[in-house]
């Protein structure tokens, strides 16, 4: 066996770059973290965007810490397409969706439909849709709205429930689930 610092290699530097490789196209709640226990101190996040036809797969957790350089590119690829913004996303909300995502043992990556929305592009979906909050924690990089073929809204909305971590919507007549990391809540139907 041959000791990694001989060479100057650290695991944490190992684990970092395996991490930072694992990118193909970013204080927290303890119940969603439990969930992810058992998961080798690691934790992954898989989405792709219909929208822009970007994917993203990536270990985003080692060891205790969230990886910097991906938190940015979950950022980015989290942000309002329509006006090409990014901001830091709350990683509590990215918590809840890779715990709900390993509650339902499943392969297929989460549709994502809506991450960080600005101000302008909120009012704009406000004023053509009742279920647009005006205070949408979207615009404060804390939201998600999530499908998967292979599972129904009522699946999903279960698993995120189950979290008891954030806010968790239905809207199974648009085929998504809405996930925050805001007070514990659920709506919809």
């Amino acid at each position: 066996m041959t000791d990694l610092g001989t060479y100057g290699v650290t695991r944490r530097g190992l684990l970092g770059v395996f991490a930072a490789t694992a990118v193909v196209a970013a204080p927290t709640y303890s119940n969603a973290f439990g969930l992810l226990k058992g998961a080798g101190d690691i934790r992954r996040i898989r989405m792709y965007s219909g929208r822009t036809g970007e994917s993203i797969d990536t270990i985003y957790w080692v060891d205790g810490e969230y990886i910097p350089e991906v938190m940015k590119e979950i950022n980015y690829f989290m942000r309002d397409w329509r006006s090409n913004e990014a901001m830091n996303m709350d990683m509590r909300t990215v918590d809840i969706m890779a715990a709900s995502h390993r509650l339902m043992d499943v392969n297929e990556p989460y549709m994502l439909l809506s991450g960080y929305r600005c101000p302008k592009t909120n009012a704009m979906l406000r004023s053509k849709s009742r279920g647009v909050a005006k205070n949408s924690l979207h615009m404060k990089g804390q939201a998600a709205d999530l499908r998967l073929k292979s599972r129904s809204v009522s699946q999903m909305a279960r698993a995120a429930a189950a979290c008891a971590s954030g806010g968790v919507g239905k809207y199974s007549r648009s085929n998504f689930v809405h996930m925050d990391c805001g007070p514990v809540r659920s709506w919809g139907g």
